[in-house]
């Protein structure tokens, strides 16, 4: 008789997490859910995420009423607690390096654009030393049409023209180095 209360005693004993824990992690999940929400589509079809899941981040993104946000929120912290959520931060640990790295590359053509523009022929010459691919006259080009735009007072469409093209540029060069290292 005394083991059977001892048994039971025991079994009553037993705690799962508290109720602050329980909190804790809920909330956490919906702040994964939020991070979903920021994404675009393509990024979330990267994720390869749940169809369910997927749906019920698209909604929120469309979603502006405030408590009907939050209430979407909820709901995708509680999709995410019937799932393993380690692969969706993975993911979106790789997204935001992507996106760090884009960021850096887009500043580093700035300032080229910017350089050329005030310097002129003399670091598109340095440019194209450094990449061989680019087209020297194209360059030259569109310096010398985005000051004509600036003296002028106009729209800098060459000089958005020449920052694209060095963006594209650039951007394959360095998908280029990320295929090459990935052969290896």
């Amino acid at each position: 008789m005394e083991d059977l209360e001892i048994e039971e005693e025991e079994h009553f004993n037993v705690r799962g997490p508290s109720k602050s824990s329980r909190k804790r992690q809920s909330n956490a999940l919906q702040d994964l859910g939020e991070d979903l929400m920021a994404l675009s589509r393509e990024q979330l079809t990267k994720l390869d995420l749940p169809e369910g899941l997927f749906e019920a981040v698209r909604i929120g993104q469309s979603i502006t009423a405030h408590g009907g946000l939050q209430r979407q929120r909820k709901f995708i912290g509680k999709l995410l607690r019937n799932l393993d959520v380690e692969p969706i931060r993975a993911g979106l640990v790789a997204l935001k390096g992507e996106s760090a790295e884009l960021v850096r590359l887009q500043h580093h053509c700035e300032r080229w654009r910017d350089r050329m523009l005030l310097e002129g022929d003399g670091v598109v010459n340095e440019f194209v030393g450094q990449h061989p691919q680019a087209e020297r006259q194209k360059l030259r080009q569109w310096v010398r049409d985005a000051n004509r735009e600036h003296e002028a007072g106009r729209a800098p469409l060459s000089a958005r023209l020449l920052f694209r093209y060095l963006r594209d540029l650039l951007l394959a060069e360095a998908n280029e180095v990320v295929e090459l290292a990935g052969e290896d």
